[in-house]
């Protein structure tokens, strides 16, 4: 069973201060660790609060996922979470994956169903021996042991339904299931964050909510972070990249000028951490780190 000790809810329960933490995935082959060992090292330097490790749903993938996220607790000091998904699994797998964290030392677990094989656009397809949902994922963790467990939300709407108040819902039935915490896909629009806290907030859900940021910084990314998210990425954002989309460099600057200027207005709005999913590379993060630190803290 998993160690008590100060947790990523606790974390953000004080509200000392944003929470600061990174996403990497589990490499596939040597050079992949390299990668990955290098970055860690390059934002362990930064001290995050909390990493966490992307989960894969068929066998070999489970293990790296779980080696990765055992590796990644031995290099740093952070609180180390492991994600799970229901995505071809049954319960059982599940259990045994959870098993596994615990035997690992890993107390937290990011709980999602997960995209389909065939990707976010992809039918929904339960295993058979399976669940059908993260709310029921977020109970089977809960149950295992004394887990703190986070959950997905989607400031642009869930991409297979597009219903944001039935997102909120959701959101709050994830809370009554258990969830602690909450992190959400990545986004473009601040105020569209703004308003998921709204919502959530209007149905007496109190999960804190912490802010996902990836950077575009080639533009091939416009288009995949818009499969990923679900929706288009604001049309100012797509303008501003377009306009310099002939120079690798400058396409690199403005997407990094535009993450700063959403983390910025996201704290500045009261958002209790940001969630960097880094692509296990470190340098666009801690560049867009170093100019937040430039920029001179909000008064209320």
């Amino acid at each position: 069973m998993p160690t008590p000790g100060r947790t990523i809810a606790d974390l953000l329960a004080t509200g000392e201060r944003p929470t600061m933490s990174f996403e990497f995935f589990p490499p596939k082959d040597d050079a992949g660790t390299a990668q990955l060992l290098d970055a860690i090292g390059g934002l362990g330097a930064l001290h995050p609060d909390f990493v966490s490790v992307t989960y894969g749903a068929n066998g070999s993938t489970r293990a790296r996922t779980i080696e990765a996220t055992r590796l990644i607790r031995s290099r740093t000091s952070a609180i180390t979470m492991g994600h799970l998904t229901c995505v071809s699994q049954s319960v059982a797998e599940l259990d045994g994956a959870i098993g596994s964290y615990a035997d690992a030392g890993i107390s937290h677990i990011l709980a999602v169903r997960g995209d389909p094989p065939g990707g976010p656009s992809a039918p929904w397809q339960r295993h058979p021996d399976g669940l059908d949902h993260a709310t029921e994922l977020v109970r089977l963790v809960k149950a295992a042991g004394d887990f703190c467990v986070g959950v997905g939300a989607f400031p642009d709407g869930h991409p297979e339904r597009f219903d944001l108040d039935l997102d909120a819902r959701v959101l709050a039935e994830k809370e009554q299931a258990g969830a602690d915490f909450a992190v959400t896909q990545l986004f473009f629009d601040a105020d569209a964050y703004f308003r998921l806290v709204d919502r959530v907030r209007a149905r007496g859900c109190t999960l804190p909510i912490v802010a996902g940021i990836m950077p575009v910084t080639v533009v091939s990314q416009i288009e995949r972070f818009a499969a990923l998210s679900g929706a288009e990425l604001p049309a100012p954002v797509v303008a501003r990249l377009r306009a310099v989309a002939d120079d690798p460099a400058s396409v690199r600057r403005v997407g990094l000028e535009i993450a700063v200027e959403l983390c910025d207005r996201l704290l500045a709005g009261g958002a209790p951490g940001l969630h960097f999913f880094t692509q296990n590379r470190s340098h666009a993060t801690a560049e867009i780190l170093a100019r937040l630190r430039e920029i001179p803290p909000h008064r209320d």
